[in-house]
């Protein structure tokens, strides 16, 4: 893989481990959504801030804000101290998502767990949909690889998630990364309708690519709807122009641009709440910014999450992030009933076991063979 990319990978990942990990062990019974998120954020910013200290003109920090999504909260949960807060349940079905970047070269993150679930086993629909959830992203990480195609993917995840009676959400997207760039031209599509599945475009997985593997699972119908609440994380479009009127409006794009560019960012990040509240308005109705909406499933429901960075490498897939799951502390009646997809789900996804596999396959043939391994240029 290019040295730069791999220059940048490097720089984070001790940010981004420990920063879900922190989350997710402060995310107990009593505690609040936003001194979670407020929580990810500050020491995204502070670990990330002491990597390549002599790169004066280097940006670097938080790729996607922490966001704390709640049971049927589908996503994007990352309120302002001036919205109304949520307060941890046991049992609750909690979603942490996050991001981090160096100069540009982002790793994303997402995790899903109950709350408490380490003193009791979860059981019931809470069970099948994280379980769901899960196997669905280790199908990804065996089938994102050089040669596949996207719609494999898509298809795996179907069959998965009705084999724990649950449903993707809707249309949910997971993008190519590229330096700067969250959301690239190659995507995978969740569960889309007729209209979606005929729209979208149909691509093969390539070396030296990089993809942010987003999996959505809900135990009801899998339409995600906007529920009203403040939308508070956006990202500039830097496709779309316009002339701002009001000066508050200049100021905050001005500002967007210069510490963001065209990473996500939250409206907590700035100083004055209520004047980013005030100049986003004018920016978002121009399209300037693209918002990422908080979205629900039914009440009643449950939506889990998972979502890992993944590099292309040519001697297979490097997932380089990842949440600490436990399977044993999810006990679903369910399991997955595809013979295929259950082989692929037991086969090893370490590229390390792979070629040692491989090595020893190759030796053993030549021992038989009578010829010497040094001799077979291998």
């Amino acid at each position: 893989m290019n040295p730069d990319i791999l220059k940048g990978y490097t720089g984070f990942l001790i940010s981004y481990c420990m920063a879900l990990r922190l989350v997710v062990e402060a995310a107990k019974p009593g505690v609040s959504v936003l001194s979670l998120c407020e929580k990810g954020d500050t020491y995204i910013m502070a670990e990330t801030g002491k990597v390549f200290k002599k790169e004066k003109e280097m940006k670097k920090g938080i790729a996607f804000p922490t966001s704390v999504s709640v049971n049927n909260c589908v996503c994007h949960f990352s309120p302002l101290k001036s919205d109304p807060d949520y307060t941890l349940k046991d049992g609750d079905l909690v979603k942490i998502d996050l991001g981090v970047h160096v100069d540009g070269f982002i790793a994303n993150v997402a995790h899903s767990f109950a709350v408490g679930a380490s003193k009791n086993p979860i059981t019931g629909r809470k069970a099948d949909v994280i379980k769901a959830a899960h196997l669905c992203a280790e199908a990804a990480l065996r089938l994102v690889k050089p040669g596949n195609q996207n719609t494999q993917v898509t298809e795996a995840w179907n069959k998965i998630a009705q084999s724990f009676k649950c449903s993707p959400i809707e249309g949910m997207l997971s993008h190519q990364l590229k330096q700067h760039v969250i959301d690239g031209e190659k995507t995978i599509i969740q569960n889309p309708t007729d209209q979606q599945r005929k729209d979208h475009e149909k691509a093969e997985f390539e070396v030296h690519e990089v993809y942010a593997v987003d999996v959505l699972i809900s135990t009801g119908e899998g339409k995600a709807r906007d529920a009203g609440l403040r939308t508070t994380i956006y990202k500039r479009d830097p496709s779309k122009q316009y002339g701002l009127k009001m000066k508050t409006s200049r100021t905050f794009f001005s500002e967007v641009e210069r510490r963001f560019d065209a990473m996500p960012f939250t409206l907590r990040a700035f100083e004055d709440e209520a004047k980013a509240r005030l100049g986003v308005v004018e920016c978002a109705k121009h399209e300037l910014l693209q918002p990422f909406s908080v979205l629900h499933e039914k009440e009643g429901e449950f939506v889990a999450q998972f979502k890992f960075t993944v590099l292309l490498m040519a001697n297979g897939p490097h997932r380089i992030t990842n949440g600490p799951f436990d399977p044993e502390l999810y006990k679903s009646e369910h399991e997955v009933q595809d013979p295929e997809l259950r082989t692929l789900l037991q086969s090893s996804a370490s590229r390390k076991t792979q070629k040692k596999k491989k090595k020893k396959v190759i030796l053993h043939s030549n021992k038989e063979h009578g010829s010497d391994p040094k001799l077979t240029g291998r």
